[in-house]
């Protein structure tokens, strides 16, 4: 892999714990789509892992060339191409897909495209299928950690619509799409692992 490649560290740090909890919940062949893919160094780790899932990675329109050289060199037959997807313009340009994964994106997407990804999401997803949600949040609106806190500041800095989201919040959306939390998973660096799971219609 060159050196040039776009690179981000706390995706090298988090794979692993990450992946030990994917494991529990993709036990079975399936497709699986990942919103915001970044850098692609998740879609490579885990499609190198999890030889039985099709993994689909997708990004916003203006971000999805970051992960298309890293997908190409790794040239792993169960990682589709990257397909460009804002998740505010409906339909979705998506196969089918029985699972979702989404990593550190729902504090930099507005909470207006925070619901329509979790539309999204919902829409595609069968009874059963999970969607895991990773990154920081809040609970009971209040931070968990004094990192966290400054994190949400610096974030609420740069642009007024990003931020910490509160985990009920995300409970409450969840569940006016017919889909409950079924897992809350602590991980490193004052993160969760949020697994929401598809009811029956």
């Amino acid at each position: 892999m060159s050196d040039s490649l776009p690179f981000s560290q706390a995706c090298k740090n988090n794979r692993q714990p990450i992946l030990d909890q994917l494991t529990d919940v993709v036990t079975g062949p399936a497709v699986v789509l990942e919103i915001g893919t970044g850098t692609g160094q998740h879609a490579e780790y885990f499609a190198g892992q999890l030889p039985h899932v099709r993994w689909l990675p997708t990004d916003h329109p203006d971000n999805v060339w970051m992960c298309r050289q890293r997908l190409v060199l790794a040239d792993l037959p169960n990682v589709a191409a990257p397909i460009a997807l804002n998740v505010s313009e409906r339909p979705w340009p998506l196969p089918a897909f029985d699972h979702a994964y989404s990593a550190n994106t729902a504090h930099i997407m507005a909470w207006e495209e925070v619901c329509d990804m979790f539309g999204g999401v919902a829409e595609g997803l069968g009874e059963g299928g999970c969607f895991c949600l990773y990154g920081p949040f809040n609970d009971q609106g209040g931070y968990t950690s004094d990192s966290n806190r400054q994190f949400d500041r610096h974030l609420r800095a740069r642009l007024p619509h990003m931020g910490l989201r509160n985990l009920q919040d995300l409970e409450a959306l969840a569940a006016g799409l017919g889909m409950s939390l079924y897992r809350n998973l602590e991980m490193p660096a004052n993160n969760r692992l949020l697994i929401f799971r598809k009811s029956a219609s």
